[in-house]
This record gives structure tokens, sequence and C-alpha cells, in this order.
């Protein structure tokens, strides 16, 4: 079928962002979520990723972005609870 092709060219420039923000929202999430045993590493992925996901959802209501969020809210509540696991444990 010739002439079915799309040119990326010819979206709009905003939902383009708002696709590629879900996508790095989603990526930043799961690296937070895995990088978590390194409390600033995880922290500074996740709340990046939080940001990215609302810009999205402020555009676009999709569930790539929905769930970039949820994992970058849940990999920051990870790391703190690895850090706080880790300053009591060395009180001892």
């Amino acid at each position: 079928m010739e002439g079915t092709e799309v040119d990326p060219e010819s979206f709009d420039p905003e939902l383009r962002f708002a696709r590629f923000y879900s996508i790095a929202s989603a990526a930043l999430g799961v690296m937070s979520f895995c990088g978590g045993v390194i409390p600033i590493c995880g922290t500074v992925t996740g709340v990046i990723g939080i940001v990215l996901g609302m810009l999205s959802l402020r555009t676009e209501k999709s569930r790539l972005a929905t769930f970039g969020v949820g994992i970058s809210i849940l990999g920051i509540i990870t790391t703190l609870v690895y850090t706080f696991i880790l300053l009591f444990s060395q009180g001892r």
C-alpha cells in the first residue's frame, strides 16, 4: 500500500513532546526503582520522572505517562525506605 506512510514531522509538536515525555518518565521511573540502592540516584531520577510524566499528562492522558509517574513515586518510596534502613542499621 503506497501512500500510507506517516511523516513524523506532520504530528503536532506538542503531542510529539508529550509522547517523548511519557516514554522518558517511564524509563526514569524504572531507573529510579532499580537505582534506589544509591539514594541520590533514585531520588533525582524519580523526581525528574514525575515532572516529565506530569508534563505529558497535561497534554495527553496516556497510560505510559501514568505508569511513569506511578513507578517514579514507587522508586522514590523505595529509595527513602532503603535510606532509613541504612541509617538505622548503622546506629547499632
